[in-house]
């Protein structure tokens, strides 16, 4: 490619230009060998024994998103939550570490469980009050702060660089679960942070059919080369089809995102008007709190999830209702996950179960790229149905 600067949009587009040599494909080859050959003296020039920790399939896609978010070095993963935990993993039994109350739900069940019988001692509160995390901190012992933000279900905003100063004044590192915001919209290596966190399965990839999970990091330094070991060693890597899928999925990168994300604000702006609607939770309503952190550190856009509460009525209470209007909605799907292009509808507190901090009559929305009209019909007539329907 060539040598001028290019902007990220052409960058991911061209998958960095790369071009095969032996072929002249545009596209990369999957390469299925599991081993390599060894030189005739006994060395490995080219770098690679064995695909567990060196296939070729992961080069592109690593490469590229570890461009996208300015950082020294990304490692792609079997799936978000093994390359989470292995950010978790690379401390020590003892370590402190902080992480929100509201976070991808998994993640939070295995820091509850997994990695506190491990030895990991964990604090959950809320990082988007700069003055709690603050407290939290314990000189010497707190090595690692985790924040998602915008935060799974309620979409709460963590303020990234004065985090990255926190924990830098501490001796820690800041980790990032940036896979809402994407690169496209948040670059949180720019802002302090140390790692930056993705799962691959939702924005970068965006058709629904990969499990995936990423990490950049600012660095290369003792702590991701623990990291790059956790991989090998667990063998927690990519799959060579999906390696390629991934690189495929991020080439429309931002016109997918970009095209859902002003869909979300679109519908977010009328739903919070609809009076079957209690609350919209979305960062870009000027009213929703910590609307001016995300117009701070996110740019040109605020992402494609948000959430509604339903009001409850014709003797259905909030969570009932909620319920009963995923129930009826005909373009938006019923499922888990988010970040396809498809629109999405989840009643979460029911995936979540006890201790969710998802309301009852919450519903999480996935907005994917389908027409904008489309979908506001598809919700307005779920809304005026499901309590019609109680009545009749």
């Amino acid at each position: 490619m060539t040598d001028k600067p290019l902007s990220p949009e052409s960058l991911a587009a061209q998958a960095l230009g790369w071009i095969d040599e032996t072929t002249r494909a545009v596209v990369p080859p999957i390469h299925l060998s599991t081993t390599y050959l060894r030189d005739p003296d006994n060395q490995y020039r080219t770098g690679r024994i064995y695909s567990r920790a060196d296939s070729p399939n992961y080069n592109q896609p690593e490469e590229l998103l570890a461009r996208l978010e300015n950082g020294a070095a990304a490692l792609v993963f079997a799936s978000g939550m093994s390359s989470a935990t292995a950010c978790f993993l690379a401390l020590a039994p003892g370590d402190h570490v902080i992480a929100p109350k509201v976070m991808y739900w998994s993640l939070r069940n295995w820091l509850m469980n997994f990695a506190t019988h491990w030895g990991l001692k964990v604090a959950f509160l809320d990082t988007d009050r700069i003055d709690a995390v603050r407290a939290a901190i314990q000189p010497g012992q707190t090595k690692l702060i985790w924040i998602e933000t915008p935060a799974n279900p309620l979409w709460t905003v963590s303020d990234i660089a004065a985090l990255a100063e926190l924990a830098h004044g501490a001796g820690a590192r800041l980790a990032v679960d940036s896979t809402c915001a994407t690169p496209v919209f948040s670059r949180p290596v720019e802002l302090g942070a140390d790692i930056v966190m993705h799962a691959a399965t939702k924005y970068l990839n965006g058709h629904s059919d990969v499990i995936a999970g990423a990490l950049v990091t600012a660095r290369d330094d003792d702590y991701w080369q623990r990291i790059r070991s956790i991989r090998a060693q667990l063998g927690t890597v990519l799959g060579a089809l999906e390696s390629y899928l991934l690189l495929r999925g991020m080439r429309t990168l931002f016109p997918r995102v970009r095209t859902a994300a002003a869909n979300a604000l679109w519908l977010a702006e009328r739903l919070a008007a609809h009076p079957q609607i209690e609350a919209v939770l979305y960062p870009g309503l000027p009213g929703f709190p910590g609307h001016a952190v995300a117009a701070r550190q996110m740019q040109d856009g605020f992402g494609a999830m948000m959430s509604i509460r339903v009001k409850g009525g014709a003797g259905l209470d909030g969570e009932q209702a909620a319920i009963a209007v995923a129930a009826r909605t005909e373009l938006w799907k019923r499922a888990t996950s988010l970040g396809g292009v498809e629109s999405l509808i989840e009643h979460r507190a029911s995936i979540e179960g006890q201790g969710t901090p998802a309301p009852a009559d919450l519903l999480r929305l996935s907005v994917g790229i389908e027409a904008k009209e489309d979908l506001l019909a598809d919700l307005e007539q779920a809304l005026a149905g499901a309590l019609r329907r109680n009545t009749v």
